[in-house]
Protein backbone atom coordinates (compact mmCIF):
# COMPACT_ATOMS: atom_id res chain seq x y z
CA UNK A 1 0.00 0.00 0.00
CA UNK A 2 1.36 3.99 -0.87
CA UNK A 3 2.13 5.37 2.70
CA UNK A 4 1.64 9.19 2.46
CA UNK A 5 4.53 11.79 3.27
CA UNK A 6 2.14 13.60 5.29
CA UNK A 7 0.88 10.38 7.62
CA UNK A 8 4.83 9.77 7.79
CA UNK A 9 5.67 13.26 9.24
CA UNK A 10 2.92 12.45 11.72
CA UNK A 11 3.81 9.65 12.98
CA UNK A 12 7.60 11.08 13.40
CA UNK A 13 6.42 14.14 15.47
CA UNK A 14 4.57 11.66 17.58
CA UNK A 15 7.45 9.34 18.17
CA UNK A 16 10.57 10.83 17.22
CA UNK A 17 11.77 8.11 15.01
CA UNK A 18 13.33 7.98 12.11
CA UNK A 19 11.72 8.20 8.48
CA UNK A 20 12.33 4.88 7.23
CA UNK A 21 11.66 3.83 10.75
CA UNK A 22 7.89 5.54 10.15
CA UNK A 23 7.91 4.38 7.10
CA UNK A 24 8.36 0.67 7.68
CA UNK A 25 6.20 0.71 10.80
CA UNK A 26 3.26 2.08 9.03
CA UNK A 27 3.25 -0.46 6.16
CA UNK A 28 3.73 -3.51 8.79
CA UNK A 29 0.30 -1.86 10.10
CA UNK A 30 -1.66 -1.55 7.08
CA UNK A 31 -1.40 2.19 7.70
CA UNK A 32 -2.59 2.18 11.36
CA UNK A 33 -0.95 5.22 13.19
CA UNK A 34 -2.25 3.73 16.58
CA UNK A 35 -0.67 0.51 15.57
CA UNK A 36 2.34 1.99 14.02
CA UNK A 37 3.48 4.01 17.48
CA UNK A 38 3.11 0.54 19.42
CA UNK A 39 4.82 -1.08 16.61
CA UNK A 40 7.75 1.25 17.40
CA UNK A 41 7.76 1.44 20.97
CA UNK A 42 8.48 -2.56 21.00
CA UNK A 43 10.53 -2.00 18.34
CA UNK A 44 12.76 0.85 20.27
CA UNK A 45 12.23 -1.23 23.39
CA UNK A 46 13.86 -4.41 22.10
CA UNK A 47 16.97 -1.90 20.39
CA UNK A 48 16.99 -0.63 24.22
CA UNK A 49 17.67 -3.86 25.34
CA UNK A 50 21.12 -4.01 23.29
CA UNK A 51 22.51 -0.81 23.88
CA UNK A 52 21.65 -1.09 28.06
CA UNK A 53 24.75 -2.93 28.12
CA UNK A 54 27.09 -0.25 26.99
CA UNK A 55 28.68 2.17 29.35
CA UNK A 56 27.18 5.38 29.81
CA UNK A 57 30.02 7.56 31.26
CA UNK A 58 29.51 10.98 29.56
CA UNK A 59 26.03 13.20 30.32
CA UNK A 60 24.87 16.65 31.84
CA UNK A 61 23.90 17.63 35.23
CA UNK A 62 20.58 19.65 34.56
CA UNK A 63 18.56 22.30 36.75
CA UNK A 64 14.87 23.38 37.35
CA UNK A 65 13.52 26.13 39.71
CA UNK A 66 9.96 26.05 40.30
CA UNK A 67 7.38 28.56 41.97
CA UNK A 68 9.41 31.57 41.90
CA UNK A 69 12.56 29.75 44.04
CA UNK A 70 10.21 27.65 46.17
CA UNK A 71 11.08 24.42 43.97
CA UNK A 72 14.20 23.10 43.34
CA UNK A 73 15.49 20.13 41.33
CA UNK A 74 18.96 18.81 39.87
CA UNK A 75 19.36 15.73 37.98
CA UNK A 76 22.25 13.52 36.19
CA UNK A 77 21.31 11.87 32.82
CA UNK A 78 24.00 10.43 31.13
CA UNK A 79 24.54 8.78 27.42
CA UNK A 80 27.61 7.35 25.85
CA UNK A 81 29.81 10.38 24.61
CA UNK A 82 29.74 14.01 24.63
CA UNK A 83 28.21 14.54 21.07
CA UNK A 84 25.21 13.23 22.14
CA UNK A 85 24.87 15.04 25.28
CA UNK A 86 25.34 18.29 23.45
CA UNK A 87 22.48 17.50 21.68
CA UNK A 88 19.00 19.46 21.54
CA UNK A 89 17.25 16.50 22.34
CA UNK A 90 19.41 15.21 25.18
CA UNK A 91 19.08 18.36 26.83
CA UNK A 92 15.66 18.67 26.57
CA UNK A 93 15.41 15.05 28.14
CA UNK A 94 17.25 16.27 31.16
CA UNK A 95 14.72 19.56 31.25
CA UNK A 96 12.07 17.23 31.34
CA UNK A 97 12.88 15.03 33.79
CA UNK A 98 14.31 17.95 36.09
CA UNK A 99 10.18 19.35 35.62
CA UNK A 100 9.10 15.61 36.20
CA UNK A 101 10.97 15.52 40.09
CA UNK A 102 9.59 18.92 40.70
CA UNK A 103 5.90 17.89 39.77
CA UNK A 104 5.88 14.47 40.95
CA UNK A 105 7.75 14.40 43.95
CA UNK A 106 9.79 10.59 43.07
CA UNK A 107 12.19 9.67 45.80
CA UNK A 108 14.32 7.43 44.27
CA UNK A 109 15.42 6.46 40.86
CA UNK A 110 14.29 3.20 39.77
CA UNK A 111 12.41 0.17 42.31
CA UNK A 112 15.92 -1.74 43.36
CA UNK A 113 17.18 1.36 45.00
CA UNK A 114 14.52 1.10 47.56
CA UNK A 115 15.61 -0.42 50.72
CA UNK A 116 13.99 -3.83 51.52
CA UNK A 117 13.10 -2.99 55.29
CA UNK A 118 10.47 -0.05 53.33
CA UNK A 119 8.96 -2.76 50.68
CA UNK A 120 8.07 -5.04 53.60
CA UNK A 121 6.87 -2.32 55.68
CA UNK A 122 4.41 -0.96 52.63
CA UNK A 123 3.72 -5.03 51.59
CA UNK A 124 2.59 -5.32 55.51
CA UNK A 125 0.50 -2.70 55.48
CA UNK A 126 -1.64 -3.31 52.34
CA UNK A 127 -1.48 -6.87 53.53
CA UNK A 128 -3.67 -6.02 56.61
CA UNK A 129 -5.89 -3.93 54.77
CA UNK A 130 -6.56 -6.41 52.49
CA UNK A 131 -7.85 -9.22 55.19
CA UNK A 132 -10.29 -6.55 56.35
CA UNK A 133 -12.60 -7.07 53.02
CA UNK A 134 -12.35 -10.97 54.07
CA UNK A 135 -11.26 -12.12 50.68
CA UNK A 136 -9.67 -15.72 49.81
CA UNK A 137 -5.62 -15.58 51.10
CA UNK A 138 -4.95 -16.01 46.95
CA UNK A 139 -6.78 -12.59 45.77
CA UNK A 140 -5.32 -11.22 49.27
CA UNK A 141 -1.92 -11.16 47.91
CA UNK A 142 -2.87 -10.25 44.14
CA UNK A 143 -4.57 -7.17 46.22
CA UNK A 144 -1.06 -6.67 47.86
CA UNK A 145 1.03 -7.23 44.84
CA UNK A 146 -1.57 -4.09 42.60
CA UNK A 147 -0.97 -1.80 45.52
CA UNK A 148 2.45 -2.48 45.50
CA UNK A 149 3.09 -1.58 41.89
CA UNK A 150 0.95 1.37 42.43
CA UNK A 151 3.71 2.13 45.51
CA UNK A 152 6.09 2.14 42.86
CA UNK A 153 4.74 3.99 40.33
CA UNK A 154 4.19 6.60 43.18
CA UNK A 155 7.77 6.90 44.40
CA UNK A 156 9.96 5.60 41.58
CA UNK A 157 10.76 8.32 39.12
CA UNK A 158 11.15 5.59 36.05
CA UNK A 159 8.27 3.85 36.78
CA UNK A 160 6.13 7.34 37.36
CA UNK A 161 3.85 8.35 34.19
CA UNK A 162 5.87 10.77 32.23
CA UNK A 163 4.26 14.53 32.92
CA UNK A 164 3.80 15.09 29.01
CA UNK A 165 2.50 12.33 27.75
CA UNK A 166 -0.45 10.27 29.56
CA UNK A 167 -0.12 6.45 29.40
CA UNK A 168 3.62 6.32 28.92
CA UNK A 169 6.48 5.60 31.74
CA UNK A 170 9.49 7.68 32.10
CA UNK A 171 11.60 4.79 31.63
CA UNK A 172 9.88 3.95 28.08
CA UNK A 173 10.36 7.62 27.33
CA UNK A 174 13.83 7.59 28.42
CA UNK A 175 14.29 4.76 26.21
CA UNK A 176 12.78 6.26 22.78
CA UNK A 177 14.91 9.17 23.23
CA UNK A 178 17.37 6.51 23.61
CA UNK A 179 16.93 5.20 19.91
CA UNK A 180 16.64 8.64 18.41
CA UNK A 181 20.10 9.50 19.67
CA UNK A 182 21.68 5.90 19.02
CA UNK A 183 23.22 5.46 22.41
CA UNK A 184 22.82 3.91 25.93
CA UNK A 185 20.80 7.10 27.90
CA UNK A 186 20.47 6.16 31.66
CA UNK A 187 18.91 8.37 34.43
CA UNK A 188 21.61 8.96 37.28
CA UNK A 189 21.17 10.93 40.49
CA UNK A 190 18.50 13.78 41.50
CA UNK A 191 17.96 15.93 44.26
CA UNK A 192 14.77 17.83 44.86
CA UNK A 193 14.78 20.90 47.45
CA UNK A 194 11.55 22.31 48.74
CA UNK A 195 11.67 25.71 50.98
CA UNK A 196 10.54 24.17 54.70
CA UNK A 197 10.32 20.48 53.81
CA UNK A 198 12.87 19.64 55.84
CA UNK A 199 12.18 21.88 59.03
CA UNK A 200 8.50 20.69 58.62
CA UNK A 201 9.68 16.79 58.83
CA UNK A 202 11.77 18.02 61.95
CA UNK A 203 8.91 19.87 63.69
CA UNK A 204 6.35 16.68 63.14
CA UNK A 205 9.09 14.32 64.42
Amino acid sequence: MTISASLVKELRDKTGAGFMDCKDALAQCGGDAEKAVDYLRKKGLSAAAKRAGREAAEGIVGSYIHMGGKIGVIVEVNCETDFVARTDDFKELVSDLAMQVAAAKPVYTRRDEVPAQLVEKEREIYRAQAQESGKPQNVLEKIVDGKMEKFFQQVCLEEQEYIRESGVSVLDHVKSVAGKLGENVVVGRFARFEIREGREKEAAC
